[in-house]
């Protein structure tokens, strides 16, 4: 029998007969205080202005740090560690620590734009040193000194020149600290530091590498039930009718709620098969444009919102005399997020109550969005961390959780929802395609008008996050429109220009559903812009890293670029390369960005050869400087610009998502491939380290420069200029004979 509901009145009958395949799990240590929130005692202080948000002081004399930051692969779980290790004055292994939970961490935003250390650490770091602050002032009072007396080391509070000290646990071990943050606690030296600055080991590594880490895709509770959601085979789509035979005859139920069709089973392979043999019909749609004129159906909307960002203009002069005006359109495409492992949640949700387990960047902001859809008060809506296939941005891992909420609302039990591959990259958000129009003249190193047009979807206001899937078929109430981050962004010069308009054309709609993806809208903007710089240096004859420096004031951004040749051994002279006409023809180009024009710095230089004859580009090494302010972990900063490189790298080359009138085509890893571990290139890293400023983002900014790069290595190498992502074999030899006509 189907459960079929309207989306306003649930019932709870038809709960499924027989048992169910539970794994169990022994969780220990952290993990296990995860899962241990309900018992006694005094309910967590969530305020994120309250230094009992963030650290409880434990009896054995370790300390607890409660984030809500997660950690996606970023190294979050270390590198936070060490902040608050250092200034407290504990070691890191005294630190337990626990992230991402709405029932007991503070809600410090999603974890999203490279924030996890440059705001959820310093948050966390300034909570530290008020309590280390509080610390000293009651060790003051029991050791009948000053606090500036003391100092803050091993876990205790001792005097700065001999004598005993007296430990955290002792002085407030299992109390609170009743204490709002100081903004004005002073934090430690980063002279004197010892621990931050260090490549600590990230405390997952062992776990994950031995196969014991416990994903979301691992994770049960009693009784829980694998369910598998039922897409149409058209995006807009509404359900008619369903068989429900086909799935009973293999042991499974249908429940439907409008246009939201889904079975469950006894077990995951039952679900599996009862979801592919449903026979259900939806009606016809064909609303998608075409792709081959995507870029024509952006410039040509007819719902669009003029905003002019940048408007600088210099006093009226005449134009030198050989100044050279060019003009280009850049094109990025629809990519998906392509996590490797489909997305998967948990959900266990009552009549008064709901628990959703999730791989969520956003388990906060996401507690309004349930609560909402699930017609339950706010505080009765618990989402918590766990970790599943990253995605940095948004991908399916919402909507998996959105999906396993209504279908265990619509039975009476908790139920676990995995995608299959093609729901992955068929039904996740994806990153917005983008269009810039730049013109430019300049004149020797100088460059005289700088001028843009974006044409980008327009994220809508007071949107949290993005509308679900599930919600959205089975008519329950969210809020609707438009996320794709903030895609606007680096779409201006970083360099010295005469005049600069930069004009965005904001898009109403968006061919498929967007989010935002790794650095949204940055790398699209920053191909652009620094393709277009090395356009004008090529027309002026100069070298491109010359013409980035004599246009360049800012000193940390001259550094990176400086470091970054000095790595390529760059010898000065125009592009393209003498080596242009050669049957395997090899370059080098070079890209920089400060990325959202007040964070991180990033130069990266590329050498490459292209393959004439198949048109095949290989990259054979990446140079990259990186500054992003104080570090706190180098290993960690490493790791992470080596991703940013590797993962934009398989966007540019690679990645592009295909559709037709009614449906996404590329729903597997043959017709949406990516970078290949054998394709992977020689990657050179400088880290720049000032301790002494501010940390910022190590998780995004390096993705912005590549496909500029990358592009600009192209035309060093082959003379032929690509201006549309990705770089395929078939789009380089289009390009060429396009050129040579």
């Amino acid at each position: 029998m189907t459960l079929a509901m309207e989306p306003s009145h649930f019932s709870r009958r038809a709960v499924l007969k027989g048992g169910a395949l539970t794994i169990a799990f022994a969780l220990s240590g952290e993990r296990a205080d995860l899962f241990a929130q309900d018992g006694g005692g005094p309910p967590r202080i969530l305020d994120a202005k309250e230094v009992d948000a963030f650290f409880a002081v434990n009896g054995d004399g370790t300390v607890t740090v409660f984030c809500g930051k997660v950690d996606l692969g970023q190294g979050l779980r270390i590198a936070i560690r060490q902040m608050a290790a250092e200034e407290l004055g504990i070691g890191v292994d005294k630190i337990k620590y626990v992230e991402g939970d709405t029932a007991v961490t503070p809600d410090q935003g999603r974890t999203s734009g490279s924030s996890g250390i440059q705001r959820g650490g310093v948050q966390i770091r300034q909570a530290a040193a008020t309590a280390r602050k509080a610390l000293s002032e009651l060790a003051a009072q029991h050791l009948g000194t000053k606090p500036d007396d003391l100092i803050a080391v091993d876990g205790q509070i001792r005097p700065k020149v001999g004598g005993a000290g007296i430990l955290f646990a002792d002085l407030i071990g299992e109390r609170r600290f009743d204490l709002k943050i100081d903004p004005k606690a002073p934090l430690k030296n980063p002279s004197s530091y010892i621990i931050v600055g260090k490549s600590l080991p990230r405390p997952d590594v062992p776990a994950k590498c031995t196969g014991r880490n416990i994903y979301v895709h691992d994770f049960t509770v009693p009784g829980m039930l694998p369910a598998r959601v039922v897409r149409p085979p058209a995006i807009g789509a509404k359900f008619i009718s369903v068989d429900e035979s086909t799935a009973e005859n293999l042991g499974a139920k249908v429940v439907r709620i409008k246009d939201f069709l889904a079975v469950v089973a006894a077990d995951e392979w039952m679900a599996v098969r009862a979801a592919r043999a449903l026979r259900a019909q939806w009606s016809a749609w064909s609303g998608l444009p075409e792709q081959d004129t995507l870029a024509a159906t952006l410039r040509s909307a007819a719902d669009i919102t003029d905003e002019i960002l940048i408007n600088k203009a210099a006093p009226d002069a005449p134009r030198p005399e050989g100044a050279k005006t060019i003009a280009a359109s850049y094109f990025w495409p629809m990519q998906s997020h392509a996590s490797l492992g489909p997305s998967c949640a948990v959900a266990d949700v009552r009549a008064d109550a709901a628990t959703i387990w999730t791989a969520s960047q956003g388990t906060h902001g996401n507690r309004a969005t349930f609560a909402r859809f699930l017609g339950l008060p706010r505080e009765k809506v618990r989402l918590i961390y766990l970790e599943g296939a990253g995605c940095y941005g948004m991908n399916g891992h919402e909507d998996a959780a959105a999906d396993a909420a209504i279908i265990s609302r619509a039975i009476g039990r908790p139920v676990r929802v995995q995608w299959s591959r093609e729901d992955e990259h068929g039904w996740d958000p994806k990153g917005p395609p983008q269009l810039l129009d730049i013109s430019g003249a300049v004149a020797g190193d100088r460059i005289l008008d700088w001028r843009v047009e974006m044409w980008l979807p327009q994220a809508t206001r007071g949107l949290p996050n993005i509308p679900l899937l599930g919600p959205e078929a089975a008519g329950l109430d969210q809020v609707r429109g438009l996320n794709a981050g903030q895609i606007s962004q680096n779409g201006d010069p970083p360099y010295a220009a005469d005049n600069v308009r930069i004009l965005v054309h904001w898009l109403k709609d968006a061919p498929l559903r967007p989010a935002p993806l790794r650095s949204p809208g940055k790398p699209a903007n920053c191909f652009a812009v620094e393709s277009f710089i090395d356009e004008l240096a090529a027309a002026a004859r100069v070298d491109p890293v010359e013409f980035r420096l004599r246009g360049l004031s800012d000193a940390r951004g001259v550094e990176v670029i400086k470091r970054t040749a000095t790595l390529m051994k760059w010898q000065a002279r125009p592009s393209p390369g003498p080596d242009k006409d050669a049957p395997i023809a090899r370059g080098r180009g070079m890209a920089y960005v400060h990325y959202k024009h007040d964070e991180t710095y990033v130069a990266i230089g590329m050498e490459v050869a292209v393959d004439r004859s198949s048109g095949k580009i290989t990259v054979e090494r990446v140079a990259c400087a990186h500054d992003c302010g104080q570090i706190i972990n180098p290993d960690g900063v490493r790791a992470q610009v080596e991703g940013c490189i590797l993962q934009t790298l398989s966007r540019a080359l690679k990645e592009e998502v295909k559709f037709d009138r009614s449906r996404v085509l590329s729903v597997d890893w043959s017709s949406y491939p990516i970078l290949t571990f054998s394709e992977a290139p020689k990657v050179e890293i400088e880290l720049i380290d000032r301790p002494t400023l501010p940390p910022l983002g190590a998780g995004e900014a390096a993705c912005t420069p590549v496909a500029a790069a990358l592009a600009n290595a192209i035309h060093d190498a082959s003379g032929v200029r690509l201006r549309t992502v990705p770089f395929t074999p078939e789009r380089l030899k289009a390009a060429r004979n396009q050129q040579s006509t």
